[in-house]
């Protein structure tokens, strides 16, 4: 029986095809069969069109390189593993601070690659990633070594980082301490992280009478007591109520990860897409000042059914010390102005605030499957097929200039039986990056008074996926739902 597995990310998706071992199968009667046998590989990253395909030896040198390559970015330590382009089909190279390029070698046809007469070599193929293209692909990684049905047999070689790659320096050598091992982005930012002594946690004191403060803007991602910064990565912040001998409610800094293992975790891809809107739209608003980043600052974020921001982590070093640039700080949840965070499940986002003033938010995780719009729907084909027109001749009046973009604009947009706009959504990062260039927010800013509004899903709504062509073409269709 041909087997299937799917690890999707925003930015990375990898396909693994095979076969289930029979004998195995006869022993281990599984709701999920296992897929033994590797038989092809994809991995499609977006912006490339065609993906990256071979057969195990490819796979597990892809998985090799990832790890390694996402040790030595976290560490900011030489690894061989990510650059072995004598053994290895897969190999990295750091371009700068936020492109890496990946490289995949022919070597001589190996299995899963075209052969090739006389052992000619093809040329390799070079792919340059982004930093969030790079950790959505080591995140696919993760969701496959988690999966105890796919290849069980596949681990990964842990190989610590000798002194000698390190450089005689002493700073290199301490930070080669974190990057003993790596096998994946949750491993890699476990041992860049947790290996650090926590911070000394000092209980609230008292205020005096009359004295008051704002428990958000006083916030920060680390509870230590030295006011002097330091280069080791901050805790997870997050704000959960202590009692005080005051009245007033104050946050104490708690691990999000010990929350999370005493509450169950969101992941319903559904909830998860309407959660991401929400982060998005508290946080975009709030980043003012999108300038002076020299690096692209990565969080983790923990959000709560509501779309409280309940806590967040930094990935990398520049995040951590780049905190103060960002909104996070103060849009943690205040427990004076909500109910307290107790066993309410929590959401995961990976939240990227760029050197170029964009942002990024997608679910740390990924979706394990694909979402759906939530609400009630207008089915009717006749009225479908009107409000599509309506909706077609309301854009393309609207919608002048020449555009700047080279790349389409895919966005979600849903209307009311009337055709009025009741809510729109990029499918894509350059509909992010370009949406001042369309009408929609323009719209639906005159209707609610901003462009980050909650969306209308009082009634039911008709949605349709438009599509703000390069050369200035629009195309509008019935939504078919999320690719």
């Amino acid at each position: 029986m041909n087997i299937q597995r799917k690890y999707s990310l925003p930015n990375c998706t990898l396909l693994l095809e095979g076969l289930s071992d029979v004998t195995r199968a006869a022993q281990f009667q599984e709701l999920r069969p296992e897929l033994s046998i590797l038989v092809n590989a994809e991995c499609y990253l977006s912006g490339y069109n065609q993906p990256l395909t071979g057969g195990r030896e490819f796979f597990e040198s892809l998985v090799r390189a990832v790890s390694g390559y996402a040790q030595e970015f976290l560490s900011n330590v030489p690894n061989p593993q990510a650059h072995n382009h004598e053994s290895e089909l897969v190999e990295f190279q750091k371009i700068d601070s936020n492109r890496h390029r990946l490289i995949v070698h022919s070597e001589g046809a190996p299995e899963g690659f075209e052969s090739q007469p006389s052992h000619a070599k093809r040329p390799p193929i070079e792919i340059d990633l982004s930093t969030v293209q790079l950790f959505d692909l080591v995140e696919a990684v993760d969701q496959f070594f988690a999966d105890s049905q796919t290849l069980p047999e596949l681990s990964l070689e842990l190989q610590p980082v000798t002194r000698r790659y390190g450089g005689a320096s002493q700073a290199l050598i301490r930070q080669a301490v974190p990057a003993a091992v790596g096998v994946s982005s949750l491993a890699v930012a476990a041992i860049a992280f947790n290996l650090i002594p926590p911070p000394q946690i000092r209980p609230p004191q008292p205020q005096p009478d009359g004295q008051t403060s704002s428990t958000t803007k006083n916030l920060t991602p680390s509870a230590s007591t030295d006011p002097t910064p330091t280069s080791a990565a901050t805790p997870i912040a997050a704000a959960t109520p202590t009692p005080t001998p005051a009245t007033t409610t104050k946050p104490a800094v708690k691990d999000l990860e010990a929350l999370l293992n005493t509450v169950s975790e969101i992941t319903d891809p559904s909830q998860l897409r309407a959660l991401n809107r929400q982060v998005y739209n508290q946080i975009h608003p709030a980043w003012t000042n999108r300038s002076g980043l020299q690096q692209d600052l990565i969080y983790r974020l923990g959000v709560a059914a509501d779309g409280a921001i309940v806590g967040y982590k930094a990935v990398n070093q520049e995040a951590n010390q780049g905190v103060e640039q960002t909104p996070l700080p103060n849009l943690l949840y205040n427990p004076a102005n909500r109910a307290p965070i107790s066993n309410e499940p929590i959401a995961q986002f990976r939240v990227v605030f760029t050197t170029n003033g964009v942002l990024q938010v997608s679910p740390w995780r990924g979706y394990a499957r694909t979402p759906e719009v939530v609400g009630t729907r207008i089915t009717d084909s006749n009225i479908v097929k009107d409000l599509n027109q309506k909706l077609y001749n309301t854009v393309r009046q609207a919608w002048s200039g020449t555009p700047t973009f080279t790349r389409d604009l895919k966005y979600r947009v849903a209307v009311n039986k009337d055709g009025v706009i009741a809510d729109y959504e990029p499918l894509n990062q350059v509909a992010f990056d370009y949406f001042r260039e369309t009408p929609l927010p323009q719209m639906f800013n005159a209707i609610y008074g901003s462009n980050v509004a909650p969306p209308n899903n009082k009634e039911p709504l008709a949605h349709f996926q438009v599509i703000f062509k390069p050369n200035g073409k629009l195309e509008i269709s019935p939504w078919q739902g999320y690719q």
